[in-house]
């Protein structure tokens, strides 16, 4: 209820890294975005500072996104924002990084063009023991 959500525009910095858990499908990649701003001294358009994320996915967005995304291609991630700060290394400097629990995932098509494919799920196992125990 008070997380704090967020929708960043950016691109895949590396491959999608995806395992099959105890838990279901997982997959996480970084995520770079830059923003652009209108210098007007020089009269041109220039990149800020890149930021980089971890974009953390479950489930049916993981498995989705392992067989949508490669490196490079502009996407806009919707999710929810988690600051993790890492043990001081052996000089005593603290580390800070950003995650993103992604809750939706899109090529941005401001960028370019997508077909989208449904997937038709089937039925697990569990889902068939289940039904079965219903009726």
């Amino acid at each position: 209820m008070n997380d704090t959500l967020v929708t960043l525009v950016g691109h895949v910095a590396t491959q999608i890294d995806y395992k099959e858990t105890p838990n279901g499908p997982a997959a996480r990649f970084r995520f770079a975005v830059t923003p652009r701003y209108y210098d007007r001294r020089k009269e041109s358009w220039a990149d800020g500072a890149t930021s980089f994320y971890t974009v953390r996915a479950r489930r049916t967005l993981a498995l989705n996104l392992a067989g949508s995304v490669s490196v490079g291609e502009p996407l806009v991630v919707h999710g929810r924002l988690r600051v993790r700060e890492d043990p001081p290394d052996g000089e005593g400097n603290r580390w800070f990084s950003a995650d993103i629990e992604a809750t939706a995932i899109g090529h941005d098509l401001n960028r370019g063009t997508a077909a989208f494919r449904r997937v038709v799920k089937t039925d697990t196992p569990l889902m068939a023991t289940q039904r079965a125990a219903v009726v």
